[in-house]
């Protein structure tokens, strides 16, 4: 893990928040060939974002979205060459300490097939059955028992 990572929460459409935008871009749109319409949505200007900086850039970022069922992380992304570092996994930390902080016990996510392992680690638990979002297979995630 990457001892040098500062996780920040930051307002929507800040100057950070604009480079988390531009991570997710990055990542989404360039590198997983994500439609740049379905990239950003109707959530965007509501939710808690954060980022991740390391060797002074914005490397990855997170959302939380506080919907009255649970607590929804999404688009969770890295820059290709902070992979590896724990980056994704100190970000998660901080939304799931930031949203129990705030009330929030129930998380859920919706995960790429090939990233369950990073979330069951923790604490996320798969259910039902694989999904398509934006061309890749997904499973949705949550911390909770109905």
């Amino acid at each position: 893990m990457t001892s040098d990572v500062t996780i920040l929460r930051v307002p929507a459409f800040s100057s950070l928040c604009n480079a988390a935008f531009n991570v997710r871009r990055e990542v989404f749109v360039w590198e997983q060939n994500v439609p740049e319409e379905l990239e950003h949505d109707e959530y965007d200007a509501t939710a808690t974002h954060f980022v991740a900086i390391t060797e002074g850039e914005v490397v990855g970022t997170l959302r939380i979205v506080d919907l009255p069922e649970h607590a929804k992380i999404g688009r969770v992304a890295v820059r290709q060459h902070f992979r590896g570092r724990g980056v994704a996994k100190a970000m998660m930390q901080a939304a799931m300490a930031f949203a129990r902080d705030n009330g929030q016990e129930r998380l859920y996510l919706t995960a790429q097939t090939d990233k369950l392992g990073m979330y069951e680690k923790l604490g996320f638990v798969a259910f039902g059955e694989i999904f398509d979002d934006a061309g890749m297979p997904h499973r949705a995630m949550r911390t909770y028992d109905i």
